[in-house]
Order: C-alpha cells, then sequence, then structure tokens
C-alpha cells in the first residue's frame, strides 16, 4: 500500500505535490481538532511564539497566529489548489488565488467558532459561575488593565474560552491564575495564585 502511495504522489509535478500535502495533512489535523472540540478538549488551541513563550499576540488579547488558523489555512490552500489545477495554468497565479481561499477559509473557520462559543456562553451557564476557578493563562495577559489575554476554564465539564485582565503585573502563557471578578460583562478580572 505504502509504495502506492508513494507512486501515486510522485505522480505529481512538484506544485501539484505542495497542495495535495498541504490539503491531506491539513485535513487529517482538522479532523482531529473537530473531535476534540466536539467532546470538550479544545487542545488545538495551543498558541505559537518565536521568542520563548507560547503566544504570539498583538496586545489586547488577539492571536497573529494559531495552530488552528495554521490549520484552517493549510485546508483552504491546499484543496484550493488541488481543485483549481486543472483551471489555472500559471503556478504563480494557482498560488496567489489558493493562498487567498486559504485566508478566507481560515477566517471562516474561526468566525463559525467563536459564533458557536457565544451560542454556548449565552444558554448553557452564567459567566458568574467562572468565579473562584483557577486556570492557566494560554493567551498572555498584558499587565495592569492594558488589553486582554485568554483563558481556558472548565465549567460544568465543558472547557470554555473567555478574555481576561488583570490589575497586576503581566501574566504570562501557562501562569496559574484565579478568577476575582467578572468585569465588561464577559471578560474575567484574574490574579495570579501564590
Amino acid at each position: 500500500i505504502m509504495n502506492g502511495i508513494i507512486e501515486w504522489y510522485s505522480a505529481f509535478s512538484s506544485t501539484e505535490q505542495v497542495f495535495w500535502a498541504c490539503a491531506i495533512i491539513g485535513s487529517v489535523i482538522f479532523l482531529i481538532q473537530l473531535v476534540f472540540t466536539l467532546i470538550g478538549m479544545d487542545a488545538s488551541d495551543v498558541e505559537v511564539d518565536f521568542d520563548g513563550a507560547n503566544t504570539l499576540d498583538m496586545g489586547g488579547g488577539m492571536s497573529l497566529f494559531s495552530v488552528r488558523a495554521l490549520v484552517n489555512f493549510l485546508v483552504g490552500f491546499g484543496w484550493a489548489g488541488v481543485s483549481l489545477r486543472s483551471a489555472i495554468s500559471s503556478d504563480i497565479v494557482l498560488y496567489v488565488v489558493s493562498f487567498a481561499v486559504g485566508l478566507f477559509f481560515a477566517w471562516l473557520v474561526r468566525a463559525l467558532m467563536n459564533k458557536l462559543l457565544k451560542l454556548e456562553r449565552n444558554g448553557a451557564f452564567s459567566i458568574n459561575e467562572a468565579i473562584g476557578k483557577t486556570s492557566s493563562v494560554y493567551l498572555r495577559i498584558p499587565a495592569e488593565r492594558k488589553g486582554h489575554g485568554k483563558v481556558q476554564i472548565s465549567i460544568r465539564g465543558s472547557v470554555h474560552e473567555f478574555p481576561a485582565v488583570t490589575d497586576g503585573e503581566e501574566l504570562r502563557t501557562g501562569t496559574m491564575v484565579k478568577v476575582v471578578s467578572v468585569v465588561e460583562d464577559s471578560v474575567l478580572l484574574v490574579s495570579q495564585l501564590q
């Protein structure tokens, strides 16, 4: 079987190999993320950083690069390239169009997930149930309420993502915190555990 797969893959041009690799790898990881999300383990939102922390953000809790966004991009990019290869003969045009489709797909999945999270928050529980719970920071929280970070908290057996602020020092990814109160409707005020 493996030899057949290698022969099938080798028959493609290098451009087609790039698109097929992105499509297949991205789709497999996407399906794994989907299963984790459906069973309440949102382990796919690990944030990536290049300076030693686990997140690369733009302040205010807005993620610039996440594993989920990269996977969603790869799915859109890969399948667009595979699907449009026969219609677009220029490799450069094909890469540009596929790149745009990948960005759109990453944005679309993120927007849909945000809508689902809002529905879940509105109907399943009160955000006040988070008060007193402990959590770890997974998106850096700037010091003295100068921006939002994010925490994930387990409530009623499900993991929920919330924007968070702190009155103290900056809280790096992985820092254990306790929820003090709810501010600004859906933002948690947290403090570092001693």
